[in-house]
């Protein structure tokens, strides 16, 4: 049986961070669904973790090097997976316990220094709770958190085949 080259593995975890993008891309100017602070944050992990999957399919390292893409691949797969895991769950929360309503991604990055705009986006806004869109019974965030963890397993596999080649 032939196994996938790491290069090829690479290149797929690239290809997937960048079909996720298209697609809320298209949400975004074809379904006209505008993304909350929470949706930017999860597309800035996203195209991160492809940038470095694709530097790493470019590069291509021998495996000390090997090790710290991946290490770097996983701490941003995760950190889209945590951030679209709080949305999932600000979207189940109970109605009366949904936040108001606050500004925008833009205007909390231009306004507040970036501790306290990144306090603000977490803590939630009523436009984080809605969900306007669903596949399956699942929102879009609940399948970014999944595509995520599928994303760090990747990487994880990645790791162990460098490591039993």
């Amino acid at each position: 049986m032939n196994s996938l080259s790491n290069r090829q593995l690479y290149f797929s975890g690239s290809f997937v961070c960048l079909v996720m993008i298209l697609y809320a891309l298209y949400a975004e100017h074809y379904l006209f669904l505008a993304p909350c602070p929470l949706c930017v944050l999860q597309r800035i992990a996203v195209v991160v973790t492809g940038i470095l999957f694709l530097i790493a399919a470019i590069h291509l390292p021998e495996t000390p090097k090997n090790y710290i893409y991946n290490t770097l691949i996983l701490i941003t797969s995760l950190a889209g997976t945590g951030i679209a895991g709080w949305h999932t769950w600000l979207q189940n929360l109970p109605a009366d316990k949904v936040p108001s309503c606050g500004p925008g991604f833009d205007y909390l990055v231009g306004n507040f220094p970036l501790g306290d705009a990144l306090l603000l986006i977490f803590s939630g806004s009523g436009e984080c709770a809605t969900t306007d869109w669903n596949f399956m019974w699942l929102s879009m965030p609940a399948w970014v958190a999944i595509s995520c963890l599928l994303l760090a397993s990747l990487s994880i596999f990645i790791s162990y085949n460098s490591f039993n080649k």
